[in-house]
């Protein structure tokens, strides 16, 4: 599988983003898909998750209420809108597959990766 994460850039705190990520080479409708991000000089950390048919998401405390996941498996594509950005989002944001069909907050559970999207929100 083939991860392709757009949709970054620069906004200023308040602003919206829309990511997407796309899968190439092999179907991923099947499994649970997330989105994580890493801030300089910070460890990679979750932001949210959804399962294979969409039906159970999770998200981070931080962005819980401001994030929305989606995905839509007839365009093997996921999305993350974000709303009332805040400058302590900026981050590189990296889609992840997942092994299996549940959602899950653990990087490991993950076995590929996008090459990320930057994000940056100015105060």
């Amino acid at each position: 599988v083939q991860l392709q994460a757009s949709g970054g850039g620069l906004v200023q705190a308040g602003g919206s983003l829309r990511l997407a990520c796309r899968a190439s080479r092999r179907t991923i409708s099947n499994n649970a898909l997330g989105w994580f991000r890493q801030a300089p000089g910070k460890e990679r950390e979750f932001v949210s998750s959804i399962s294979w048919r969409g039906g159970d998401s999770y998200y981070a405390a931080s962005v819980k209420g401001r994030f929305t996941i989606s995905r839509d498996n007839a365009k093997n594509t996921m999305y993350l809108q974000m709303d009332s950005l805040r400058p302590e989002d900026t981050a590189v944001y990296y889609c992840a597959v997942a092994r299996g069909s549940r959602s899950s907050s653990f990087p490991s559970d993950y076995n590929y990766w996008g090459q990320g999207t930057q994000v940056t929100v100015s105060s």
